[in-house]
């Protein structure tokens, strides 16, 4: 008998949660754990277990997000037609959301099930199920709807799209989103200038150029006790970037990466920036078996381009990556152009989704998907030789 349950606190998980055989951090229980302390204001999370009898087969991770104009569209600077745009869009997408998996993270990080216990479509039928439950839960406690439903982020040749008549019967639908920047270490590699001597003559010398202009640069590894002294620069940091992208649907707690330090502890790495002993940028990245996850950085805006602190950023852990033996480094998405200079590859990625209203909001929210996620012009590099 396939049954399901739904998990509030990730203090609640069975014990047998970490016993699945799933080599992803993201859906391990300390990361969930520090996800939930330190979840942005407008993230609920919740978790489903599916079992086979009394055992536990497969698990799903599930965020409310009440979305709102003022979290989707920070930048205020947009002219009067633009913010009139953006009114109209946040009327279709503002609200309650459900989605499986991380949205503040790119990659497919909601799914697991052991396929020698549970078949793909049972297990989906379980997570629809559970969707149903929670909904209803959000109705009945916060008299609201939830308006959208979405599946997040999977590669082109992902099991899932086996399994589309699923989504059909629920009334999702497939789209494309910006994809995933993913760079493939050549296990030859060891050092920094290894990957140096692959650059053909002009990526070589843009990178001395980017080094060059960094060289004022103090970089160093953050402890957790330099975190928390420098929590509000790193807060303010992160928040010059955010504030700046096309859209959003958070706003990062300002003890986030304190709380991923204290849980992930060397699996989590943030990398300072500092000029005359002042933090002016940093990066973070999550160590992910053998993957590389890059994860949020920030930047002095005014100090960014002099010192091109972006793309030194990109080169540190592509550098980071080589010489500690990762085989890939996650860079997701946006920025798709500068990130293949560097030599990451474009792979592109999907997302179900639908509206609960179904017409006419469906097809208005197709739209908007492609505005939010446009199929920009961008020129694909070729770094190497």
């Amino acid at each position: 008998m396939i049954t399901y349950k739904i998990y509030h606190t990730s203090n609640a998980l069975p014990k047998s949660w970490d016993c699945l055989n799933h080599n992803d951090i993201f859906l391990k229980q300390q990361f969930l754990k520090a996800l939930e302390n330190s979840c942005p204001n407008n993230v609920t999370p919740y978790y489903i277990g599916v079992f086979k009898a009394e055992k536990l087969v497969a698990i799903a991770i599930v965020q409310r997000v009440e979305m709102y104009l003022d979290d989707i569209f920070r930048n205020t600077n947009d002219n009067y037609l633009i913010r009139k745009s953006k009114q109209v869009i946040s009327k279709i997408v503002r609200g309650n959301a459900l989605i499986v998996g991380n949205i503040m993270h790119t990659g497919q990080h909601g799914l697991y099930f052991n396929r020698h216990e549970i078949e793909y479509t049972q297990f989906l039928n379980e997570v629809f199920k559970a969707l149903k439950s929670i909904a209803q839960q959000i109705k009945n406690t916060n008299k609201k709807n939830v308006r959208i439903i979405a599946f997040k982020d999977y590669f082109k040749a992902d099991a899932i799209h086996k399994y589309g008549h699923v989504f059909k019967r629920e009334k999702l639908y497939k789209v494309q989103v910006q994809p995933n920047m993913v760079f493939t270490i050549p296990e030859v590699w060891k050092t920094k200038q290894d990957y140096s001597s692959a650059l053909s003559k002009k990526y070589r010398d843009r990178y001395k150029s980017a080094l060059k202009k960094g060289k004022v640069i103090e970089k160093k590894e953050l402890d957790l006790n330099e975190l928390i002294k420098l929590k509000p620069q790193i807060f303010q940091l992160y928040k010059n970037v955010s504030d700046n992208a096309r859209v959003n649907s958070f706003i990062l707690n300002s003890c986030h990466f304190i709380d991923l330090k204290t849980a992930l502890k060397d699996n989590f790495k943030v990398f300072g920036y500092f000029i005359n002993q002042e933090l002016v940028g940093f990066f973070s990245l999550i160590i992910n078996e053998r993957k590389l996850e890059t994860y949020f950085l920030g930047y002095n805006n005014s100090l960014q381009k002099k010192h091109q602190m972006y793309l030194n950023m990109l080169y540190d852990m592509a550098v980071f990556g080589i010489e500690n033996n990762f085989n890939t480094i996650i860079y997701a998405r946006t920025a798709m152009e500068i990130k293949s200079s560097i030599g990451a590859k474009a792979k592109a990625m999907d997302v179900y989704m639908k509206h609960t209203n179904t017409f006419p909001s469906n097809m208005l929210l197709r739209f908007i998907v492609k505005y939010l996620n446009p199929a920009r012009d961008w020129v694909e590099r070729h770094p190497f030789k």
